[in-house]
């Protein structure tokens, strides 16, 4: 029996106890706390401050509540998922994205019509309300780890238009869309940037994320000719399940010009 003796709300303190019990090491990762009844015994306190101090935890990221299991001990461990994020060209043309094979489509890619945001725009080199093709889809690696992954296409109308095979299909594959712009004569390179956020309700309803689970989002942009912007793609999936990782090389410092 532990006797709780601190100051603040009582579902506070409970919390507070708990909490220690997770960080000492008590309470493993993954492991299953015990039922309300056993801390309702443990702390003295009733059932609505347990269930008040299991929902704060929750709220913090440390406990996951599992319908019908109970509450466990978030992991502090490593992600399941390292996401290559190189790109190579294979013969024939061919763009190959290292370890992307590891994804099935869960559900049918969605090709539509949509107009830029001020975010989009300014990575498209674009203003708002510039008219897109769009293309999502469902990624699923339920074989392996069952993690989701949303991964979203754009493709603004100037482009398409200037290149008929994506105007024709603008929902293609990421590599056959870079397999297209660069049939079109475009010397391609990518630039990518990635952020942790909180999901939006439909993005962690979609991506079955645990409470309090930020969001790594990925934002890849093809650039072409003059550096130009050609494609965006966005990849939005659970920071406790994955992590990207880069092959990093040394450019060339430029020449600089003697005066004579």
């Amino acid at each position: 029996m532990t006797e709780i003796q601190r100051p603040g709300a009582l579902y506070q303190q409970v919390a507070a106890a708990i909490r220690e019990a997770i960080l000492s090491g008590e309470f493993a990762p993954e492991s299953l706390l015990p039922s309300e009844a056993q801390l309702m015994a443990r702390y003295q306190v009733s059932r609505p401050t347990v269930r008040n101090a299991i929902a704060a935890l929750r709220a913090e990221g440390l406990v996951d509540v599992r319908h019908g299991k109970g509450s466990f001990v978030r992991s502090d461990g490593h992600p399941t998922l390292a996401l290559d994020r190189r790109i190579q060209h294979a013969p024939g043309g061919k763009f190959v994205m290292p370890g992307g094979d590891v994804w099935d489509e869960a559900e049918e890619p969605s090709v539509h019509r949509t107009r830029t945001t001020k975010a989009t725009g300014q990575l498209l080199g674009l203003g708002e309300e510039e008219e897109l093709f769009g293309c999502d889809r469902l990624l699923s690696d339920a074989a392996a780890t069952s993690t989701r992954a949303m991964h979203r296409t754009l493709i603004p109308f100037e482009v398409a238009e200037s290149v008929p095979a994506l105007a024709e299909e603008p929902g293609q594959q990421p590599t056959a869309v870079y397999a297209v712009l660069a049939k079109a004569g475009h010397k391609l390179w990518w630039s990518e940037t990635v952020r942790a956020r909180m999901p939006v309700p439909d993005e962690r309803a979609t991506l079955q994320l645990p409470d309090a689970t930020p969001i790594l989002h990925l934002s890849r942009i093809t650039h072409g000719t003059d550096d130009r912007p050609l494609t965006l793609e966005e990849l939005r999936i659970g920071a406790d399940r994955a992590e990207a990782a880069y092959r990093i090389t040394a450019d060339k410092q430029p020449t600089r010009r003697r005066h004579t």
